[in-house]
């Protein structure tokens, strides 16, 4: 059986693959992926870029120089700190903050030591304090996302989904992080707008397939004969080659801009926006599928209504088991299971399988019938004359 005649098969909801019934293998995965994210945080730290911390941006276009050249070029020039960045055919070096005069000094070095124009040196000065103002505001719009999330997957839903929803959510945020903390990225502005997408994104994956799960567990009762886990199981099946679908189309152009953007025309101010969204959509997709539903599953087979339906598939089953499992009691036989005596003689008594000949056997049979009546032999009654003698 092919590939594509089993993803159809899938889509058609004639093969179900057994998600929901296997939480312990995806809390297994997740749990690695989150003690890898949070160590990169603990061990690397996120780099953040000078919108947040602060400091000093030197840009400028030096084709023929090379990167230790311009390092050369701006630490000469008084900086102490100098990360270097191409971005397409222009330089940005960025410093720790300095003073007017300081920067004054590093530009006119740079224009010295590259032969580059004096007017052709652009700079900018970024406050720590501003870069505090933006990851104030930053922490700010993930709150109001998150109540915002909440509250509509409430109204829509219900609170249990409401809370898969947000620990996926939580989920995708931390791991998005740890590979950003381990890959020594920038954090900047555009990185936290890639992380407001992939959060709308990864609540869209799991919008979808709780919709389908409400739909397809709605007409459950207490003589239903599927339970809640089995009718998640088949909706998430239903929706799983949709959502994967989906999910490759958006990341084969994000993934084209993080590899051949940045690769191939030096995009570098869209790096940490497409890293961002490509790792956010692939652990998205993930956590919509293996995540969320198995939380919400077990979360819902916890619910007293959910959990009678369970109590009376077992009982049921447990009945039609013990029926296979009785006796069957054979044709002719009486009521203790004991086939009837066979009258094949005259006397009405049955036969002894010993192995006797007829003769011995009526013998036998005669003896003990006079037995069993108990006949006596009278007295010899006298002739007339000797009773009169007598």
């Amino acid at each position: 059986m092919g590939l594509r005649t089993v993803t159809s098969r899938i889509y058609r909801g004639e093969i179900s693959a057994d998600i929901v019934g296997r939480p312990k293998i995806w809390y297994t995965i997740s749990g690695l992926l989150l003690v890898l994210s949070i160590a990169g945080l603990l061990v690397q730290g996120l780099n953040f870029g000078v919108e947040f911390k602060g400091g000093s941006v030197f840009t400028f276009k030096a084709p023929s120089a090379s990167i230790e050249q311009v390092r050369t070029a701006v630490t000469g020039g008084g900086a102490h700190q100098a990360i270097v960045q191409k971005a397409g055919g222009d330089w940005r070096v960025t410093t720790e903050s300095m003073s007017s005069s300081h920067v004054t000094e590093v530009k006119s070095n740079i224009a010295q030591e590259l032969k580059v124009p004096a007017g052709k040196v652009s700079t900018q000065v970024v406050g720590a304090s501003w870069g505090g103002e933006i990851q104030k505001k930053a922490w700010q719009a993930l709150a109001v996302f998150m109540i915002l999330i909440i509250g509509y997957l409430s109204v829509a839903f219900e609170w249990r989904m409401a809370m898969a929803a947000v620990v996926a959510l939580v989920h995708d945020l931390v791991i998005t992080a740890g590979v950003y903390a381990w890959s020594g990225f920038e954090v900047t502005p555009a990185t936290l707008l890639g992380f407001l997408t992939i959060l709308g994104y990864s609540l869209y994956d799991a919008v979808v397939v709780f919709d389908m799960i409400k739909e397809v567990t709605k007409p459950l009762g207490p003589t239903s004969k599927t339970t809640y886990s089995e009718a998640a199981n088949q909706a998430l099946s239903s929706t799983l080659v949709r959502s994967l679908n989906t999910s490759l189309v958006a990341i084969l152009p994000v993934g084209a801009i993080l590899f051949i953007g940045t690769t191939l025309f030096g995009a570098g101010t869209l790096k940490d926006l497409s890293l961002a969204l490509f790792v956010g959509m692939i652990v998205g997709t993930y956590s919509s599928i293996c995540v969320a539903t198995p939380l919400l599953v077990q979360l819902k087979e916890r619910e007293p209504k959910y959990r009678q339906i369970r109590e009376n598939i077992a009982r049921r089953e447990q009945s039609a088991k013990r029926q296979t499992k009785a006796p069957k009691v054979k044709a002719g036989a009486g009521a203790s299971g004991k086939p009837p005596a066979d009258d094949g003689d005259d006397d009405g008594e049955g036969a002894p399988a010993t192995g006797e000949p007829a003769a011995d056997i009526r013998s036998t049979v005669t003896v003990r019938k006079v037995v069993q009546t108990g006949s006596r032999q009278q007295p010899k009654r006298g002739t007339r004359q000797q009773r009169r003698g007598n």
